[in-house]
């Protein structure tokens, strides 16, 4: 596990290990990342259901320690890899679920060929997961690498490689928001990565409803 300090604000931990997400419930940290490889179905049944437009909602209840996901890609459920795909999913909501004792989670699937946010921002929620499955995934910055003051300013975001951090598909990212408890100006800076012509990603984002 690894944890990335600035002197001047919030940190960020990565790990292989799923443990390293509940690293985001300390204080002083606004980005835990598990850095993970996706079993070969998942990804051949996510490349698959991704090929298209997709944009999947659901807002689910948290029963005791489970999270019931309701009929999921009917359409889909015979192709290889749908039973490994929903598995992640159930075990991702209930991993967010006991993280932030969530009772009410909002579940967003899409498949995008363009960025949805491609402009450096932070997120006025308390927390929310999120992972590519196929595609360019998120990016993110230290907290040295652009002024805050400066978000809603194009000319501000860097340029350089050395300064834009990204995470990889399959990596499964807890990115706290200006929402979270104590957590107002330091919401961790990201945005959505910009895919390549023909290309598409499949995001699934986790929101904490209440």
């Amino acid at each position: 596990m690894g944890a990335l300090d600035s002197p001047a604000g919030p940190r960020q931990v990565l790990g292989d290990d799923p443990q390293v997400l509940a690293e985001v419930l300390k204080e002083d940290v606004n980005l835990a990342i598990w850095q993970r490889t996706l079993y070969p179905e998942i990804s051949a049944f996510a490349d698959r259901l991704g090929s298209r437009p997709l944009d999947l909602k659901q807002s689910l209840d948290v029963q005791g320690e489970r999270v019931v996901l309701r009929e999921l890609l009917p359409e889909h459920a015979r192709l290889d890899g749908f039973s490994l795909f929903r598995a992640d999913l159930e075990w991702l909501l209930e991993a967010f679920a006991c993280l932030t004792g969530a009772r009410r989670i909002g579940l967003r699937l899409r498949s995008l060929d363009r960025a949805m946010c491609p402009r450096f921002h932070v997120d006025h929620v308390p927390l929310r997961l999120v992972t590519t499955y196929i595609g360019p995934a998120s990016q993110w910055l230290e907290e040295w690498a652009m002024a805050r003051t400066r978000l809603a300013d194009p000319t501000a975001e860097p340029n350089d490689a050395v300064q834009i951090r990204q995470m990889a598909a399959g990596d499964v990212g807890l990115f706290k928001g200006e929402k979270w408890a104590g957590n107002l100006g330091g919401g961790i800076v990201h945005r959505s990565s910009q895919p390549a012509s023909g290309e598409r990603r499949l995001l699934l984002t986790l929101d904490w409803l209440r």
